[in-house]
């Protein structure tokens, strides 16, 4: 018969000791150089945007009236000016209205027999001037080429021209300006050109031509004023 087994009492596990978190490290400090690097930056594009928006103010575009006065052509465009002229007037007065810079109508301006009424008017409207603009028509090419030489078939239009736009100020009527431009255009066609390629180029030659000389022009006149002689 074996002996009773002696019961042993079951003591619970004691829980193991908590470990502290340690807390968390401080920020490392920044280096004082660049502290000093990243203040003086701030400061410097605070003192630049103080002094940039009062510049930016002052380059402000200027506005001008600009009034077509004459449309005409050298004697040595030739035949022609007959053509060309009438689409550089109607190019023009469209360049003058769809410019930035320009205007194309003075409704409610006094008569411009009254220099000073019209000069204040103009100011009040905040214009920096009306000018009577001219532009003559220089020089005038076009040449049908050969657009490949070896099959002579395909052909190719090439036109030439120059013009110079000039103004005088209203009312006084002095000269204030002058402008020159000029493009070249090559349209190539088929066997046979068709009359809207060449209405094509011409149109696309005087416009070029007139943005250059009108670009030239306002140029001049946002230029201060020559320093007067002594």
């Amino acid at each position: 018969m074996m002996p009773p087994m002696r019961s042993r009492a079951l003591h619970p596990t004691s829980p193991p000791a908590s470990v502290p978190t340690p807390a968390p490290a401080p920020p490392a400090p920044r280096p004082r150089a660049l502290v000093r690097a990243t203040a003086f930056a701030l400061a410097a594009l605070a003192a630049l945007a103080v002094v940039a928006a009062p510049a930016a103010a002052r380059k402000k575009p200027k506005t001008y009236y600009f009034e077509v006065a004459d449309v005409k052509a050298a004697d040595e465009v030739g035949k022609a000016a007959a053509e060309v002229v009438p689409i550089t007037a109607a190019l023009l007065a469209k360049a003058i209205t769809a410019h930035a810079q320009l205007v194309d109508k003075l409704d409610g301006a006094p008569d411009r027999g009254n220099a000073r009424a019209f000069k204040a008017w103009l100011k009040k409207k905040k214009l920096d001037g009306a000018y009577r603009v001219n532009v003559e028509l220089i020089s005038f090419e076009e040449e049908l080429e050969d657009k490949d030489e070896s099959l002579n078939q395909e052909k190719r239009l090439v036109v030439r021209l120059s013009l110079r736009t000039f103004g005088e100020t209203i009312p006084d009527r002095v000269m204030a300006f002058s402008g020159e431009g000029s493009a070249t255009i090559k349209v190539d066609g088929g066997k046979r050109l068709r009359p809207r390629d060449r209405e094509y180029a011409i149109s696309e030659a005087v416009q070029m031509a007139l943005n250059e000389a009108l670009a030239s022009s306002l140029k001049k006149l946002a230029a201060p004023p020559p320093p007067p002689k002594k």
